[in-house]
């Protein structure tokens, strides 16, 4: 359980239901003239959070799969 909580895959599809769930309600309820406006703005940016999440998976993969080949930056000098 502790690596879920630790997970930014987990807390980003969180925030994400959260953002969509809260902004779909609160426009429902305020606003509900602009209610397709809102669900098209949030489907639109699923994807995006999507590919982000598919982005860290495999980058989590490439390090599991070959830890010795992750390298640091190198430090900048003034």
């Amino acid at each position: 359980m502790s690596g879920l909580l630790k997970s930014r895959k987990f807390w980003l599809m969180t925030a994400d239901i959260v953002i969509s769930t809260t902004t779909y309600f609160v426009t429902k309820y305020v606003a509900p003239e602009i209610g397709n406006d809102i669900l098209w703005l949030i489907g639109s940016w699923q994807p995006a959070i999507v590919y982000v999440i598919a982005g860290i998976t495999a980058e989590d993969a490439a390090v599991k799969s070959n830890p010795n080949t992750v390298t640091t930056p190198a430090k900048l000098v003034d």
